[in-house]
């Protein structure tokens, strides 16, 4: 037992403890239920982290498709307004006016376009082209040519509603006119929709007396009269459904997007082909 004890490192103790009846057990060794249950937790960790992968990659996948998907709407109509502006040319100030006002839609979109990272973005850049194509279906008119098919709604643009009659106001010590038609008065066009919170209708103007609120994001002092004066009692816009309410907010000074730049009622979809249209 004495040579045991010197062969094998720590023996003495061990036959010490056995001596006195000890039972001797390796500390730091796993048994099986807790090597299974580890495994079972690496299983799982790896599960979750693998399916969390997999969704970030799908979600990127279906970004990646609605952006070029949105990219692709608004390139076919930025590049059928593009076609209608550098082939049209006016042939009064009414219709020139109108071809000016396409043409900066036309540059907004083509920049908007080109920045456009998000399929929101895209959206925006299509709305300005919607946008532009509404002064080629004026300035068209404005000629005597066919408009072509019918738009997508702008926002605002139904609530707003449209100019039904001849109306001429003083306002500030000048005449304010609006028209259903355009002429030598009334050679500004407007599609219709909300500026800095009020409904403007679609119509034919004196002037673009909405300009310095589109660009200011807010309304003058003295404008709430003008609206009044301008479209009160007309059928047609939306004065008595709402308009007065769109005023209000207007006073706020709070922006409304759906402006000149705004949006278009995702419900309707760019009808005809303009190709049946000399190209429009």
């Amino acid at each position: 037992m004495r040579g045991l004890a010197t062969v094998l490192p720590g023996a003495p103790d061990r036959l010490s403890a056995l001596r006195h009846g000890h039972r001797i057990t390796r500390i730091g060794t796993l048994n099986r239920m807790d090597v299974a249950l580890l495994v079972l937790l690496l299983l799982v960790v790896g599960a979750i982290g693998f399916a969390v992968y997999a969704a970030s990659k799908a979600s990127t996948r279906r970004s990646a498709a609605a952006l070029s998907d949105a990219k692709a709407d608004a390139r076919r109509l930025i590049e059928r307004l593009g076609g209608q502006v550098f082939a049209l040319t006016g042939t009064d100030e009414a219709s020139t006016q109108a071809l000016a006002d396409a043409s900066e839609r036309y540059t907004a979109a083509s920049s908007q376009i080109e920045q456009a990272d998000t399929a929101r973005q895209a959206e925006l850049a299509k709305e300005s082209a919607v946008e532009g194509l509404y002064y080629i279906r004026a300035a068209r008119t404005a000629m005597g040519m066919d408009p072509g098919p019918e738009l997508e709604t702008l926002s605002g643009q139904r609530s707003a509603g449209a100019v039904t009659e001849d109306r001429r106001v003083e306002f500030e010590g000048r005449q304010i006119e609006a028209s259903p038609t355009p002429s030598q008065r009334t050679p500004n066009y407007y599609p219709g929709g909300r500026v800095a919170g009020r409904p403007v209708p679609a119509g034919w103007y004196s002037e673009p007396w909405w300009k310095p609120a589109l660009v200011a994001g807010a309304w003058g002092v003295g404008s709430a009269l003008l609206f009044s004066s301008l479209f009160s009692g007309m059928a047609g816009v939306g004065y008595g459904e709402g308009f007065q309410d769109g005023m209000a907010a207007g006073q706020d000074g709070g922006y409304d997007g759906g402006d000149a730049g705004g949006g278009w009622d995702s419900g309707g979809d760019f009808g005809g082909d303009f190709g049946d249209f000399g190209g429009f």
